[in-house]
């Protein structure tokens, strides 16, 4: 499981480096984190997101569960002052995870969740920076695997997922960005 999520490879834009995986959770786990920007290079790249992706497996699974395998993410992504107004955020960022795991194939059970906004106002010698405003999703669910190589949809998705919170345009499938792909690990 670990050479196929370790030969996975994104959009140019997102570069992920494999960490250190949490060792209580579960008797295996895998997980790198990701950091995406706009793809430009210099003074000119911006970072849009960040997250971690997280693969457990417990032989035998855990109640809670409902499976062998638990995929466990976050992601912050910065977002425009608007978007982070609006009250229907939490449900859209939630259904641009469900969505983007179902547009990829991606089989699971038991998934669970928060969206959190926040919103950043600076004071005193910090006032000359502009207002911030984020999208903080933390999500698990258990995907449903016969072969180690259908975990590659849901970290697929993932990688979706986290580019279309970012603001990134979709790539069409069979067509490569024009920025050199990135990855460190």
């Amino acid at each position: 499981m670990i050479s196929i999520l370790r030969e996975f490879t994104p959009r140019s834009e997102i570069d992920l480096v494999e960490v250190p995986a949490p060792q209580k959770l579960a008797k295996y786990s895998f997980a790198f984190t990701a950091d995406l920007s706009n793809g430009l290079l210099g003074d000119e790249e911006d970072e849009l997101a960040s997250g971690r992706f997280v693969v457990l497996h417990e032989p035998g699974g855990q109640d809670t569960w409902e499976g062998e395998y638990r995929c466990v993410t976050f992601m912050r992504a910065t977002v425009d002052s608007d978007m982070q107004a609006d009250p229907l955020l939490p449900e859209v960022g939630w259904n641009w995870l469900l969505d983007s795991l179902q547009d990829n194939g991606a089989q699971y059970s038991a998934p669970s969740g928060t969206v959190t906004r926040v919103s950043s106002a600076s004071f005193g010698k910090l006032s000359s920076r502009h207002d911030e405003s984020e999208v903080e999703i933390r999500a698990s669910w258990s995907p449903i695997l016969t072969k180690p190589e259908e975990l590659i949809p849901h970290v697929q998705a993932w990688c979706n997922f986290i580019s279309e919170v970012a603001g990134l345009p979709p790539v069409a499938e069979g067509v490569a960005s024009l920025t050199a792909a990135r990855r460190r690990g």
